[in-house]
């Protein structure tokens, strides 16, 4: 593989199941931009889809939207739950609601305005805490971790056991980075196998570590075998041992 293309999770925008009713879609390149610059850094992309108990989908971290993927995913059942997990998983909720209009759109802690202060097109119906609501309660649990303005609502698929994750652990493969990024997260440990905490969220929790303890032991208490993750590689096992290694400094 040539260092100086980065590539996908290919095939992009195709549900690929993970167990009974869970599934993963990887979607195209996506773009960090930081006060309204556009930075030369793709980062792979991807959404965890649930079907709940009496059918309903649930979509965490939706992914831009696609045509085929959304007659896909209404061929499963009812496309129910948009969920945003942080402040930075949010923008392709609009796209989804407006071909799924009956969907309800889920904010977490602080979306709402940073979607205002960014102009992004989406209405936010429902807010999201620290614990389950009765929609999805008995499918699925969440609790919060902190991490200043990268702190996210994390769920736990029980019937898979799959902890479902967006920016709170990155496993980035280094051979689908080009340089200088592949240099830059070899440095901050964020890689494939190990992965690591986003460097972002690091110092805000070691500020709330009270808070942050407190979500690792809720998280741990659920067992969960299989980790997803927006940005990189998923832990396809021993999810646990994984949590305990990355948040060891807490526990």
């Amino acid at each position: 593989m040539s260092s100086a293309v980065p590539s996908l999770y290919e095939p992009i925008n195709r549900y690929k199941p993970l167990g009974p009713d869970i599934g993963i879609v990887d979607g195209r390149f996506e773009y960090l931009t930081t006060a309204g610059v556009q930075l030369p850094l793709p980062f792979t992309t991807r959404m965890t889809v649930v079907r709940l108990s009496n059918g309903d989908l649930f979509l965490h971290s939706p992914i831009a939207y696609d045509a085929a993927l959304s007659r896909e995913l209404a061929s499963m059942g009812r496309v129910r739950h948009l969920v945003s997990p942080n402040q930075f998983h949010y923008a392709h909720i609009g796209e989804w609601s407006r071909s799924f209009p009956d969907a309800l759109t889920w904010a977490s802690p602080g979306v709402r305005r940073r979607a205002r202060a960014r102009g992004i097109d989406v209405q936010f119906q429902r807010d999201l805490g620290s614990s389950a609501p009765e929609e999805w309660c008995g499918d699925i649990d969440q609790t919060a971790i902190p991490g200043g303005i990268f702190g996210e609502i994390v769920f736990f698929h029980k019937f898979s056991k799959t902890l479902m994750l967006t920016d709170t652990i990155i496993n980035l493969e280094l051979d689908k980075l080009k340089q200088p990024w592949r240099f830059a997260t070899r440095m901050t440990g964020m890689y494939y196998p190990r992965g690591q905490i986003f460097f972002g969220m690091r110092l805000p929790m070691l500020l709330q570590r009270r808070k942050a303890t407190m979500a690792a032991r809720t998280i741990l208490a659920w067992q969960p075998e299989r980790i997803t993750l927006a940005h990189g590689r998923c832990f396809e096992s021993n999810g646990s041992d994984i949590l305990r290694r990355v948040f060891a400094w807490a526990l």
